[in-house]
């Protein structure tokens, strides 16, 4: 569905993060959510700057419960990578 998968996460685990994490993404960037989708760049695509992706991280780490350290942040390219590390950090 999304094309390219990464890692070894069930597809219902990435729609999961999906849906979970376009409402941040959406309400932290001011961008509609059906413009977030895991191909989309988050500067190219999203426009994210860098005062937004220190808003992004913290929102995150505050709706998840995690830390996200920032070599990890600066990692985070598109949707999907912030999939991938949420699902790497979170599931079992």
């Amino acid at each position: 569905m999304f094309g390219k998968k990464e890692g070894n996460i069930p597809e219902e685990k990435r729609l999961e993060f999906l849906n979970l994490i376009k409402p941040i993404i959406a309400k932290t960037l001011n961008v509609a959510e059906d413009k977030i989708n895991p191909e989309a760049k988050l500067v190219d695509d999203l426009g994210i700057d860098s005062l937004a992706a220190i808003e992004l991280i913290m929102a995150m780490e505050e709706e998840f419960k995690i830390e996200i350290l920032d070599g990890a942040a600066e990692k985070m390219l598109t949707v999907e990578d912030i999939i991938q590390y949420l699902a790497k950090t979170i599931l079992p």
